[in-house]
């Protein structure tokens, strides 16, 4: 019977030795200690043993069940061992190597200059209005006093889903929305993409305005004028721009205004950005014609107010000497980066 013993512990040894895995190691514990297993054999075979020898007999299996149980505890730890150092090995990081960055993205000129724009108008105490960009033709001209026959309601200008439909040519209407649906006094801009047929160096089919709209009693062009030099001299940070008013024609302002600023780059000496001329067209706007007031259920003979729209990428252009509005369109980091 010893002679058995010493050949199962044998045996267990070198296969112990011999599993190179935690499966196999598994396979070697069930072959000799599973239900069916060879010591597990030889304790059912104990009843074939002489009373006299049994105790004998159990101690000498349970010695070689204890031998067989640490050995594979201790191939369990080897391999334990090694599959941590492995895995270590794999996860490895040279800490001498150069770091990976992910780049910093940076705003868009264009969502720079609003948001100069948004903090010169709440500065001077603005709230923000966005009117969707699908808009009503009603509203986008006929309560703007665009009657069907003027230019602005052409094919070749408008962008029309319906006839009653289209993508809107300016950010006016939100001006109509907040005129119909509160009463004076009126102080908002409104900021938002519009949509024209263009498309050229100075032109994009889509582009983005901001407007400012003020409706109280007694609003004069002086009121215009003041506020817009306030805003101005923020946004192109220049305390010493001024602004002049031409007169102009829009269909909604009466009378209407062009508002020209005083060259930020040459202090009105006369340079290659204002052509020489010491001054820069920057927006249009005037006192909000009657007419308009009327169709938003607003009292000319009580109220008055001024409005006025600047274009976002005319500003953008102006300020960052931006030679081609496609730029702001074309995706090119070499270009988005220079803003950061």
């Amino acid at each position: 019977m010893k002679e058995r013993i010493e050949e199962l512990i044998n045996l267990a040894h070198k296969k112990i030795s011999e599993a190179f895995s935690g499966k196999l190691l598994n396979d070697v514990k069930v072959e000799f200690l599973g239900k069916n297993g060879s010591v597990t054999s030889l304790m059912k075979g104990m009843r074939d043993v002489a009373p006299e020898d049994r105790p004998k007999f159990g101690q000498l299996v349970n010695e070689l069940r204890a031998k067989i149980e640490k050995a594979i505890a201790d191939k369990e730890a080897e391999l334990k061992e090694k599959e941590l150092a492995e895995k270590l090995k794999a996860e490895a990081v040279d800490v001498t190597l150069p770091g990976k960055f992910s780049e910093e993205g940076t705003l868009h000129p264009i969502t720079l200059v609003k948001n100069q724009f948004i903090d010169a108008f709440q500065g001077l105490g603005f709230e923000v209005f966005e009117g969707p960009e699908i808009e009503l033709d009603k509203i986008n001209f006929q309560m703007l006093n665009i009657p069907e026959d003027h230019p602005a309601r052409d094919m070749q200008d408008t962008f029309y889903i319906t006839d009653s439909i289209l993508l809107r040519t300016h950010t006016s209407p939100g001006q109509v929305r907040v005129m119909t649906s509160r009463k004076p006094p009126i102080k908002v801009m409104c900021p938002g993409r519009v949509y024209r047929s263009d498309d050229d160096a100075t032109h994009s089919p889509i582009f983005h305005q901001i407007e400012g709209l003020v409706v109280d009693k007694n609003v004069s062009l002086c009121d215009l004028k003041g506020s817009l030099e306030t805003i101005l001299r923020k946004v192109f940070d220049s305390d010493d721009i001024v602004t002049r008013l031409r007169p102009s024609y829009f269909p909604f302002t009466e009378p209407s205004v062009e508002i020209d600023v005083s060259c930020f780059e040459c202090g009105g000496k006369g340079c290659k950005l204002c052509k020489g001329t010491g001054w820069i067209e920057v927006l249009g706007g005037g006192m909000v014609n009657r007419n308009v007031l009327a169709m938003c259920g607003i009292d000319p003979d009580v109220y008055s107010g001024y409005a006025f729209g600047i274009g976002l990428e005319r500003t953008a252009m102006l300020k960052y000497h931006i030679p081609d509005i496609r730029m702001l369109f074309d995706n090119d980091l070499r270009f988005t980066k220079q803003f950061k």
